[in-house]
């Protein structure tokens, strides 16, 4: 590993503060400044071997301290007195490297916390972690301002995909959505956190977005797996699962997975697990991480001697038993397996935390992500590819021979009061709002005229150009909610009209 490093250009600065014997005389010499204190030494073998090897009455620092190595082999760099200046030395040195990035890559932004407390995560997720909860609601916790922009939000409803600040930073967030939604071939509902044809899609299309944007992505994972079963395979699921594990393995830009709850099967590798190399794995302690759950794999495992209902279908009690035993511990097996601290002993995910440090780990993530400038292609957040996704995947809605674009973006409007009996006058277009034709001039319809359906009402301006607001029914003006010179967005709320 410290010739990859070296290899890759990443400085490496070593400190010896005691014994480096065999394999691990060789660990500091490939850096780039190696500091030796006086109780320190590096050596391919120790005074104890020589001892019994050539009968030399030696210790280890005449043979590999820092008068040998500093002064004699070339072997160190600088001799210091102490671990204290060690430590300074070492931080003397790392303050002559480039400095971060980060700053740079917040393009003028400050960090900020999110808007809700992260230690609201602990009452968000249920006690029984077969019971659903709002990821939107996590990820509210772990964002600046808790603020998010979402990536085709009206497809793949299972999944979340969108970009946020984490630290001032661009971070991309692929999550699990748990609430059952309306399957779109028709079926009633389907059961989330579950990889279905269009929310694999939509993350393989993101993750190869945020690659060729230089972001970061977060995977947060609560997901049993993928979609199986007729209309699975006649979708290829098979070949679209495929091109998102092409994707998560070739990307090039920092990805980092946390493991919420459930991480199970094949979606738990698609989805960035640790299998597939994301530079930090994160668990929780209610992470339950597993190729299959305990039952699951006991009928597997057993499949043969069960009937279509994976009841035993055996006619021996005797035999009966041994594989009603076997099936329970293989399944308590398993369930001990998927305790998390368990996973971390047995080193199938690089760190435990507590959820109230998530966010703090992220901020770290995200700033580790954009410590220099070179290291990737990271783009203006003018020109990402994740645009024109938004672009051309934005759904519409036709009406007869007309074809009318539909948002597929949140935005903030105006709460609306409700006029029981009234018309609403709503905005056709975004521009600027005109009670008046010009000023000085008396308004077309102040409250209480009585006006003829289409007949003109007011003004949006758009680029110097006028275009009438046209009362849509005969009656009169009840009242105007906005005033000259306001701006408006399409489908605003302008006034209202009473038969």
């Amino acid at each position: 590993m410290n010739a990859r490093l070296s290899d890759s250009g990443i400085p490496q600065i070593a400190g010896v503060f005691g014994d480096c014997i065999a394999g691990g005389g060789y660990m500091p010499i490939i850096s780039d400044r190696v500091y030796m204190t006086e109780q320190a030494y590096m050596v391919i073998a120790g005074a104890a071997l020589i001892k019994g090897a050539k009968a030399q009455q030696l210790t280890s620092l005449d043979i590999g301290g820092p008068e040998v190595h500093v002064h004699q082999s070339g072997c160190g760099d600088v001799r210091v007195p102490n671990d204290h200046v060690c430590v300074s030395k070492i931080r003397s040195d790392i303050a002559k490297l480039p400095s971060s990035a980060i700053d740079y890559y917040r393009h003028g932004a400050e960090p900020d916390p999110p808007f809700f407390d992260v230690n609201e995560l602990y009452h968000i997720f249920p006690d029984d972690h077969r019971h659903i909860y709002d990821t939107r609601q996590v990820i509210a916790r772990l964002v600046d301002n808790s603020l998010v922009h979402e990536f085709l939000p009206h497809t793949g409803h299972e999944i979340f995909c969108g970009v946020a600040r984490v630290s001032g930073l661009w971070m991309g967030f692929c999550a699990n959505i748990l609430e059952p939604k309306n399957n779109p071939n028709g079926g009633g509902k389907r059961p989330g956190g579950i990889l279905y044809r269009e929310g694999i899609a939509k993350l393989a299309a993101f993750s190869r977005s945020c690659n060729d944007d230089g972001i970061p992505i977060v995977w947060l994972q609560d997901i049993a797996g993928f979609d199986i079963g007729v209309e699975a395979e006649a979708q290829g699921l098979l070949g679209y699962g495929s091109s998102l594990i092409y994707t998560n393995s070739t990307n090039k830009t920092p990805m980092f997975t946390v493991l919420l709850r459930k991480a199970s099967g094949a979606g738990y590798y698609a989805m960035a697990g640790l299998p597939y190399e994301p530079v930090v794995q994160l668990a929780t302690a209610i992470s339950r991480l597993a190729v299959m759950e305990g039952k699951t794999l006991a009928i597997a495992s057993f499949r043969t001697k069960l009937n279509e209902d994976f009841e035993i279908a055996v006619d021996d009690p005797e035999e009966a038993a041994v594989i009603r035993q076997k099936m329970t511990e293989t399944a308590s097996r398993i369930e001990a397996d998927m305790d998390p601290f368990k996973a971390a002993s047995q080193q199938d995910t690089d760190e435990l935390i507590c959820l109230s440090e998530l966010r703090g780990w992220l901020c770290a993530l995200a700033e580790m992500s954009y410590q220099s400038i070179g290291t990737r292609r990271v783009k203006n957040p003018r020109i990402w590819s994740l645009h024109d996704w938004n672009v051309l995947a934005q759904p519409v809605a036709i009406q007869g021979d007309v074809v009318i674009e539909t948002a597929n973006t949140q935005s903030l409007v105006r709460e609306e009061e409700v006029v029981e009996g009234a018309i609403a006058l709503r905005a056709e277009m975004d521009g600027t709002f005109w009670q008046h034709p010009a000023p000085g001039e008396p308004a077309f319809a102040p409250p209480g005229t009585q006006v003829d359906a289409g007949q003109t009402v007011g003004l949006i301006e758009v680029m110097k150009t006028f275009s009438a607001i046209r009362a849509p029914a005969k009656g009169h003006i009840l009242k105007w909610v906005v005033a000259d010179g306001e701006p408006i967005s399409s489908g605003d709320l302008l006034g209202w009209i009473e038969n």
